[in-house]
């Protein structure tokens, strides 16, 4: 039992039962708890900024042997691409399809004067200023206004030029990889007042716009778990017959893997584990030493899901229209600001609302909305972010010829 009510999940289930009791009985106490869902995603959106630089960086430069830049790395990244665009056009094509955040609030959602500003803003969106914009002119002001496009243009840069150091960079790279696990074990202090967090959000959610908002939030969730299951054995599926390897195997040899990132909602916490399975699996030691670390910043599958569905789910929410162009012009961002999250728990939360202030026309305070069932995403978007690594891994290593099936 005490196993139990330590279990964060659990806690953030009844942190949300708590807060719709609460928001149902005492309407007066909205402002208290919009206060608590607000300091909570401070919380969050203050680690955005480090964690997204340290890990573009760290996943950069660690590529430093150049041959393998050049080849596994190359291929690896390109693999990366085309199948987190697929994942983010899936996510896209369904959230339209089956319009979760339509009818979500009727004009009482938030000040009309806000929403003709937000609308104004989709409609002058074109790519030539969202290019023009990522490139800073003073690096230390895009840390300090939290300019996430320029921190990742600047990260990448900073990366690609410490890989270049070789060996006299490696003292720089041990230093920012310690920082990197100071911020990540901040965000697990974070992660602890997340039913904290829960709770003031679906307070705040329910005494002010009723119970009618757990419907659409039930089909965002039901949408995002359905969107990730066909993905994993439609789009995963169809990559495994190409490269000859089953799927159901693969899966099964990763079963305890699956079952500790389901239990943590850390795709992270499964990840030594991975590469040694992997290993065993039959994939070569440095590719699987490239991949599976690299993955973990620029292959989340469930992460790049999640994110484009949530978006657009945001926009239906606060009635923003968005045409085609807009749409894919949102894929195109979410392509940078996806790269920037972790395999932590937390981490689709942290890169939703870099997101949101990189697009400027959704408000941003309607991650508050989200905070009560972020938690049961987590674990979708964490399995499918680990089932899609290894089947990267496989795919690399079969391309160069570096995989020898275990025997039977």
């Amino acid at each position: 039992m005490k196993r139990l009510f330590s279990n964060l999940t659990f806690q953030v289930l009844i942190a949300i039962a708590l807060g719709v009791i609460v928001g149902l009985n005492f309407k007066g106490f909205a402002p208290t708890a919009e206060l608590i869902s607000k300091t909570f995603i401070s919380l969050i959106t203050m680690l955005i900024a480090p964690i997204i630089f340290f890990t573009i960086v760290l996943g950069i430069a660690g590529m430093s042997d150049m041959k393998k830049v050049g080849r596994v790395g190359g291929k690896a990244l390109l693999y990366f691409e085309i199948v987190t665009s697929f994942a983010l056009i899936i996510g896209v094509a369904v959230a339209n399809i089956v319009k979760p955040g339509a009818g979500f609030v009727n004009h009482t959602v938030a000040d009309t004067s806000k929403l003709a500003v937000y609308e104004k803003a989709a409609a002058e969106m074109h790519w030539g200023d969202f290019i023009a914009h990522i490139v800073p002119g003073n690096v230390f002001e895009a840390f300090a206004k939290g300019d996430i496009l320029q921190i990742l243009f600047f990260a990448i840069l900073f990366g690609i030029g410490l890989s270049r150091m070789g060996e006299t960079g490696q003292s720089v790279i041990q230093l920012f990889d310690k920082l990197s696990k100071v911020f990540f074990n901040i965000m697990k202090i974070v992660m602890k007042v997340a039913p904290l967090g829960a709770f003031g959000g679906m307070a705040f959610t329910i005494s002010k716009y009723g119970l009618k908002t757990l419907q659409p939030l039930a089909i965002l969730m039901g949408s995002v778990y359905l969107t990730m299951f066909l993905f994993i054995f439609v789009v995963l599926n169809i990559i495994c017959r190409i490269y000859k390897f089953s799927l159901w195997q693969y899966l099964k040899y990763i079963r305890e893997e699956i079952l500790i990132v389901l239990g943590t909602s850390s795709s992270e916490s499964a990840l030594p584990a991975m590469m040694e399975k992997m290993e065993k699996f039959g994939c070569s030691k440095s590719v699987v030493g490239l991949v599976i670390p690299t993955g973990y910043s620029f292959n989340l599958d469930g992460t790049t899901i999640y994110l484009s569905m949530c978006v657009i789910f945001l926009a239906q929410v606060f009635n923003v229209p968005l045409s085609l162009a807009q749409q894919l012009t949102i894929i195109g961002i979410l392509m940078i600001t996806s790269k920037g999250a972790a395999g932590v728990t937390g981490s689709g939360f942290i890169v939703l609302s870099s997101t949101l202030a990189a697009i400027k026309i959704i408000p941003v305070e309607g991650l508050a909305i989200l905070i009560g069932v972020d938690r049961f995403m987590s674990e979708a978007r964490a399995i499918t972010n680990v089932i899609g690594n290894g089947v990267a891994t496989i795919v690399i290593a079969k391309s160069e010829g570096e995989f020898s099936p275990p025997a039977p």
